[in-house]
């Protein structure tokens, strides 16, 4: 099992791809220079957009190897380019999914209130003055199980547009505002629309009851409102069991009032 943090401005998301770099194409060279395998299979816990980061991607890596977890660990880092690190890496029970066994996952989305000289490509700057008393109001309206198909940009008939969001935060961490969404999965694009919406309430160019109504209606009032990828970042995975990395649910952590990030909008992790 991988905890894995990475920038994601350089890459086309988490999922390999052809003609593209990927942070799990990066991963997979890594393993292959680390340990001389050619066969060997990596699963995330759920993909990640273009330019969007991650604070504790979870992965499994399924390999046959002689080297310890400390050396397959320090191997791999070496092999990866400076914007993605393993900070964690250990045996996981049999028949693990990182995917399948995921009962949660939480995002964070990081809005700038000014300029910044070092938080660019990890902040959306917005200009206009945000009222958090109504973002909070119409981020309760997302709670709960919600069909979320307005708010996805995949478009297949088939697909399950149901989600159960279990909490919507909006906290304000000068020169930042934060939104945190907890919930059972997310569907393309999902999280970067709900901020969108909520950016706009807080502008007052939507009202909190709008929400209901966006929820409801097509796509296209909430696309047009999707927030950037650059402010995204998919904060943790949660599991049940025993499992390396916690129960399901439960507190995001030591750094959750700040979402692991520091003041200046810049992951903690890049100062340690």
């Amino acid at each position: 099992m991988l905890t894995i943090e990475y920038a994601g401005t350089r890459y086309r998301g988490w999922q390999v791809q052809q003609n593209a770099r990927t942070v799990a194409g990066e991963i997979e060279r890594a393993v292959a220079a680390a340990t001389g395998a050619r066969r060997f299979e990596l699963y995330g816990s759920g993909r990640t957009d273009a330019g969007v980061h991650a604070l504790a991607q979870v992965a499994h890596l399924q390999i046959d190897t002689r080297l310890t977890a400390d050396a397959l660990l320090s191997r791999i880092n070496d092999e990866l380019p400076g914007d993605i690190a393993v900070v964690a890496l250990a045996r996981a029970p049999r028949r693990f999914h990182a995917r399948h066994d995921a009962v949660a996952r939480s995002y964070l989305y990081q809005i700038a209130r000014r300029r910044m000289a070092f938080a660019k490509p990890y902040v959306w700057w917005v200009r206009e003055d945000l009222d958090l008393d109504r973002m909070r109001a119409a981020a309760q309206r997302f709670v709960g199980l919600r069909d979320y198909r307005a708010f996805s940009a995949d478009d297949r008939e088939d697909a399950e547009s149901r989600v159960l969001v279990d909490r919507v935060e909006v906290i304000d961490a000068p020169p930042l505002v934060l939104v945190r969404v907890v919930g059972s999965h997310f569907l393309w694009r999902m999280v970067r629309r709900m901020v969108g919406v909520l950016v706009a309430v807080g502008r007052r160019d939507l009202r909190p009851d709008d929400v209901g109504r966006l929820l409801a209606g097509g796509a296209g009032e909430a696309a047009e409102l999707t927030a950037p990828a650059s402010g995204l970042f998919l904060e943790r995975v949660f599991y049940t069991g025993a499992v390396p990395g916690g129960d399901a649910r439960g507190d995001t952590g030591p750094d959750a009032a700040s979402g692991g990030l520091s003041a200046s909008g810049i992951p903690r992790s890049a100062f340690r």
